[in-house]
């Protein structure tokens, strides 16, 4: 398979870095093609502004959505942003690497969503009608391709458990998982997680690199969380509402987007 990995934490010599050589000698181990995209090393730009758009007029109202759809149908998006979309099309398998700040990823990487996630190319693509609203959550550019976490936190696992003080993990990486990821097509596996990397001595780190090489090696045959599709009939559209009858009576939430919902959790989590 060929594989990208999108890696964004400040120092190459952090436990984020080891972690991400790991990933990628187990990759090439198992005979799978790596691209890297290191965000912070690269100088990715990451605010989106009037720059990531030439050939908008000076004069224009600045509307990021419109200016990005119509840069992306006429070629005119910079070159740093369609390299990147280029990747993903290249790619069986994204991965994003990133260490848990403040409940989510780095702004660096927040920055390249916004910026390569161009109207036309993951949002905003296929018919809205009565029938359907668009080729998205489960359709849509990327589908029938990979993608998942690795994410290190330096919380203690039980702190982000089902009663845990930060909440859920699953929870905190919903909106990745499901919003970043599950939206444009993206067969999304449960992310790795690792806990308490901070306190990690070398038995600790090898422990946590063991489970990682296990991951990469079944990176092709690992199911993948069991997300509703959007245009599958589970949802009223244009509503968008989850149909009557639908997931567990007592589920509420996130967890209602889920086939089988209720029983998500942790379970389909790969904790450190």
């Amino acid at each position: 398979m060929k594989v990208l990995l999108v890696f964004a934490h400040p120092e190459p010599r952090s436990l984020n870095g080891a972690l991400r050589d790991v990933a990628i000698r187990e990759l090439e181990a198992q005979g799978h093609e790596v691209r890297v995209s290191d965000l912070y090393a690269d100088g990715w730009k990451s605010e989106v502004d009037r720059a990531d758009f030439p050939v908008l007029a000076p004069d224009a109202r600045f509307r990021p959505a419109a200016a990005s759809g119509e840069a992306f149908v006429a070629d005119a998006l910079t070159e740093d942003v369609k390299a990147e979309q280029e990747k993903l099309l290249w790619a069986d398998v994204l991965i994003l690497q990133f260490p848990l700040w403040w409940f989510t990823m780095p702004a660096i990487l927040k920055g390249w969503v916004d910026r390569v996630y161009a109207y036309g190319f993951a949002y905003g693509v296929g018919e809205h009608s009565d029938r359907r609203w668009g080729d998205r959550y489960g359709e849509g550019t990327l589908a029938g391709k990979r993608a998942m976490l690795i994410v290190t936190a330096g919380g203690w696992e039980e702190h982000y458990s089902a009663r845990g003080i930060n909440g859920p993990i699953d929870d905190l990486l919903f909106p990745i998982n499901h919003g970043i990821l599950y939206y444009p097509g993206y067969d999304v596996l449960p992310p790795f997680v690792a806990y308490r990397v901070d306190r990690l001595d070398d038995a600790g780190f090898e422990a946590v690199a063991e489970q990682l090489r296990e991951r990469m090696r079944t990176l092709g045959s690992t199911p993948s969380i069991p997300y509703r599709r959007q245009n599958g009939g589970d949802y009223l559209i244009p509503s968008m509402q989850l149909r009557p009858g639908l997931g567990d009576p007592g589920a509420t939430g996130l967890a209602l987007h889920l086939n089988g919902a209720g029983a998500a959790g942790p379970g389909w989590v790969d904790e450190a």
